[in-house]
């Protein structure tokens, strides 16, 4: 029986690493059915993607994994080997502002979004019903004044992460700050959505802000999580012109819009394995 795998690999780069690497693939028969690269000159990284079907004997795949990682030692890679059909496990937090959850949850059941979400975090009740509905545990984790209960809040959302077993974690318009350690330990494994108008229009009512200033254009950014807030590695933006004529609601509503699809772009881009992070940047395989 054949299983698709998707490889994905980076390496300092140098003359002949795609060659090497499908020519391993070849001696063992596997069909490739897409391959993509990247080599960036800044970096100095090469960058690839590979989709492969090999026969699942047991004997074949422990030869071509064998040698497969000692081809990865002398090229000096990070890499993973995956199940094309694998979902990943996901904990979505949010807050009071529900669009982009609400179109994960959509997309998961029936737009074969490749996610199984574990789990549903948010300091408020207000999604509860719909969450319980779908069949999802629903963790209700307030939050007080007080930095202790900060702490104590993050705490438990960390716990949650780990007893679900979940890889990625998706902040979809949650808006509590991580601190720095749980940032920097859900490092490429956290993905945050916010509007684009930042840094000019920080606080509440971004968009609001954004109608008075008689803002042309508005969009969103999904971006990974980092200690600096706002600032991780970016994989997708999208923008939409507006006019005068829009009102405050307006904005808000395709402001909403655009920020749902860009994160689920994100999201299923992550979990197909399109995504590798290049030093503040990222390399993004999505064509």
């Amino acid at each position: 029986m054949k299983k698709v795998k998707i490889l994905t690999f980076s390496c300092p780069d140098q003359s002949g690493i795609q060659a090497k690497v499908t020519g391993l693939m070849d001696k063992y028969n596997a069909f490739l059915t897409d391959v993509q690269s990247y080599s960036d000159k800044d970096t100095n990284r090469f960058f690839s993607r590979i989709v492969f079907f090999i026969d699942d004997i047991e004997i074949t795949t422990d030869e071509f994994f064998s040698e497969f990682r000692s081809l990865a030692i002398k090229l000096s890679m990070q890499w993973s080997i995956d199940d094309e059909s694998k979902k990943i496990k996901t904990v979505i937090a949010v807050s009071k502002e529900g669009h982009c959850l609400n179109d994960l949850l959509y997309r998961a059941k029936y737009r074969d979004m490749p996610i199984e979400i574990v789990g549903v975090v948010s300091n408020h009740e207000v999604y509860r019903e719909i969450v319980e509905f779908s069949g999802i545990k629903f963790h209700h984790l307030p939050i007080e004044k007080s930095s202790e209960s900060k702490k104590m809040q993050e705490n438990e959302f960390k716990s949650i992460v780990a007893s679900s077993g979940a890889e990625l974690v998706v902040l979809a318009r949650y808006m509590q700050i991580l601190s720095d350690s749980l940032a920097n330990e859900w490092s490429g494994k956290c993905i945050n959505i916010h509007h684009s108008f930042l840094p000019s229009f920080k606080g509440a009512r971004p968009y609001h802000q954004a109608f008075h200033k008689g803002v042309k254009i508005i969009g969103a950014t999904a971006h990974y999580v980092t200690g600096d807030l706002d600032e991780g590695h970016i994989i997708e933006q999208d923008v939409q012109r507006v006019s005068h004529n829009d009102s405050p609601e307006d904005l808000t509503r395709k402001g909403n819009d655009i920020e749902s699809s860009v994160l689920s772009r994100a999201v299923r881009w992550h979990a197909e394995k399109r995504v590798l992070i290049n030093g503040s940047k990222t390399v993004v395989f999505n064509n």
